[in-house]
């Protein structure tokens, strides 16, 4: 056994500890919009940390640790969903308008419009939707993380756009709001990376 290797057997490291909890409000937020149900979201994300948490000698130090997570929590999502054999259809919202509560100030109404119409799309323009603009991966990395090609990612996210924006009647990104990731979801260019 090499000596990184060796190190590695046993508990994680404190530095290690800190990003997975530090990680918890992304997969959180990726958990519902994949699934459509805070309790059922919570969960997932449970049960992805403890996942990371037993098998992270395999996760290779250097590498993208959040796009680590999301995979396991993906992988986690599409094998529950097998087991159930059926998936739960929220045609009408009632899910979505649980998922949080709305903000106070002025723009709650757009939210909740973007809201309702994000729970419209289909759960793969839905996720790679929320991968590129909300979760701000690139094409490569949520190709890696739902395994499929680039070029189907991109179309996915394109079709996600295109029909939010004519749901919502939006001709440009400024006329929904300040909120950046919003308009990073309906726009073609990510928002940049925000220092920590």
């Amino acid at each position: 056994m090499s000596e990184p290797a060796a190190k590695r057997k046993g508990r994680p490291s404190g530095e290690l500890r800190r990003a997975l909890v530090a990680s918890i409000p992304n997969l959180r937020a990726f958990a519902i919009s994949l699934c459509g149900d805070v309790h059922r979201a919570d969960d997932l994300v449970q049960e992805t940390l403890i996942k990371a948490w037993s098998h992270y000698d395999s996760f290779q130090e250097g590498t993208n640790l959040k796009a680590w997570l999301f995979t396991i929590l993906r992988n986690t999502f599409i094998s529950e969903r097998r087991k159930l054999g059926r998936e739960v259809q929220d045609f009408d919202g009632v899910h979505a308008a649980r998922l949080a509560r709305h903000p106070e100030q002025p723009g709650h109404v757009d939210f909740a419009d973007f809201r309702r119409a994000l729970a419209t799309l289909s759960p793969e323009q839905r996720e790679a939707l929320m991968l590129v603009g909300a979760e701000r991966f690139s094409y490569e990395e949520a190709a890696r993380i739902t395994g499929c090609e680039v070029g189907t990612v991109k179309s996915r996210v394109h079709r996600a756009r295109v029909r939010l924006a004519g749901l919502l009647q939006i001709k440009g990104t400024e006329e929904f709001g300040p909120d950046v990731t919003v308009e990073a979801v309906l726009s073609r260019t990510p928002v940049p990376h925000r220092r920590a």
